[in-house]
């Protein structure tokens, strides 16, 4: 196999939320990236769908905000639950100060598909994908650049700052030898696929009842579906037969009764081995972590797609300046982390308080549920309650902006 060599001033393992939009944010800047994505396309099923209010200003002050909600999407102005027999309002959008005051629901590969083709449009981005991270190249303590295997063979990839953006299970952080704080989970989650009709009822949060908690997100002609279990309850549910599976779906969603039977046989259902954890610290000289490889979220609240974008645009508010003159320093990485860090220990104290407080409580329980806590008690009888989980979910702790000019022109828009 023949090897081959790029020199480029960053080099971002990940071709997800944060690493696309970080390689469009530097390119825009008129840096020299490359982004290392390991699999053939985007399209995989099961992923964080939700583009939130923050991840759409985001979008706007790009000036790609129009054409990007040309894309076939839903929108959801408000979230609603059902706990026990007692529907209500959890989050209501509207009152945001954003351009968008909804959840855009769509699936992942159009969002990444969408940014990459805009991100290609500059010369000086590269996106090589099938391109496996395999090593680190180090130099005097420093990580000096990347080594990846693709299918034409070994790909060196030297860079003044290398990113690690390759998602919870990442490589790059492993590799750098970061040290990981796992704060735990209760539960894991069965992704699945059923039909939708159009007499269904919206439902965006979905319901919790006896010792179950089952999420649907509308997806136009079908419902994704999360089934959520007890930690490591997988073999558990396995042995127990899909056809009581199927029996605990109905019984959640009655108007589903008639379609269950879609989950033919155990291939239709996938299992996300849910993580909260973060890394004590996301970097060391030449490198940074962002996204899921700097903290992995929990799937509650739908946050983890658009805490790497805000990890993406503060890296890139940051470091752009930096890295137009060279390497960035230790001082500079440091400062992406301390940016960054107050909003996602925020947020994930949150979520484990919710997974502690609420989801392992309901799903050790047998008792039907007869009434609703307090606080839930209180925001269904108070709207402008409902504002608040919609700020926490839909901006989040500390929202970033776009803050570096565009310094590189397209090159459909370039003069010859």
């Amino acid at each position: 196999m023949d090897d081959s060599t790029f020199s480029v001033r960053c080099c971002i393992a990940g071709g997800g939320p944060a690493g696309i939009m970080l390689g469009f944010l530097l390119a825009r800047a008129g840096i020299d990236v490359m982004v290392l994505e390991k699999h053939a396309d985007f399209l995989r099923d099961f992923r964080g769908d939700t583009i939130h209010p923050s991840t759409l200003e985001v979008m706007y002050e790009l000036g790609l905000l129009e054409e990007f909600l040309k894309l076939p999407h839903q929108e959801a102005q408000l979230l609603t639950a059902q706990v026990g027999e007692f529907s209500f309002k959890a989050a209501d959008f509207s009152h945001l100060p954003t351009h968008c005051r909804f959840i855009a629901l769509m699936p992942q590969w159009d969002f990444l598909n969408f940014l990459a083709a805009h991100a290609t449009r500059y010369p000086n981005f590269r996106l090589r994908m099938e391109a496996d991270v395999t090593e680190l190249i180090e130099e005097e303590g420093s990580v000096a650049g990347l080594r990846a295997r693709t299918p034409a063979g070994v790909l060196n990839v030297r860079a003044d700052l290398v990113v690690g953006a390759d998602g919870r299970h990442s490589t790059v952080r492993r590799l750098a030898r970061l040290e990981v704080q796992d704060l735990g989970a209760p539960m894991d989650v069965l992704w699945m696929r059923i039909s939708r009709r159009a007499d269904d009822p919206e439902q965006l949060l979905g319901r919790i009842d006896t010792g179950r908690i089952f999420v649907m997100l509308q997806r136009g002609d079908y419902w994704q579906c999360a089934f959520v279990i007890p930690k490591g309850g997988f073999d558990a549910i396995r042995e127990r037969g899909l056809d009581t599976l199927r029996a605990e779906i109905a019984r959640l969603a009655p108007y589903l009764k008639d379609r269950v039977g879609e989950l033919a046989d155990w291939d239709n259902i996938k299992l996300l081995s849910v993580a909260v954890d973060r890394l004590r610290q996301w970097y060391r000289p030449g490198l940074l972590c962002i996204g899921d490889a700097a903290h992995a979220m929990s799937p509650i609240g739908g946050v983890g797609i658009n805490l790497a974008v805000q990890d993406a645009a503060a890296a890139a508010n940051i470091l752009a300046p930096r890295l137009l003159r060279g390497p960035p320093t230790l001082a500079d990485l440091r400062a992406v982390q301390r940016r960054r860090e107050f909003p996602t220990r925020v947020t994930q104290r949150i979520q484990v308080l919710m997974q502690n407080r609420v989801v392992g409580r309901v799903l050790a329980s047998d008792r039907p549920i007869r009434s609703l806590p307090w606080p839930l008690r209180l925001l269904r009888r108070s709207p402008w309650l409902q504002r608040i989980p919609a700020r926490l979910v839909g901006m989040g702790i500390r929202p970033e902006h776009v803050r570096i000019p565009a310094r590189a022109a397209p090159a459909d828009q370039m003069r010859p």
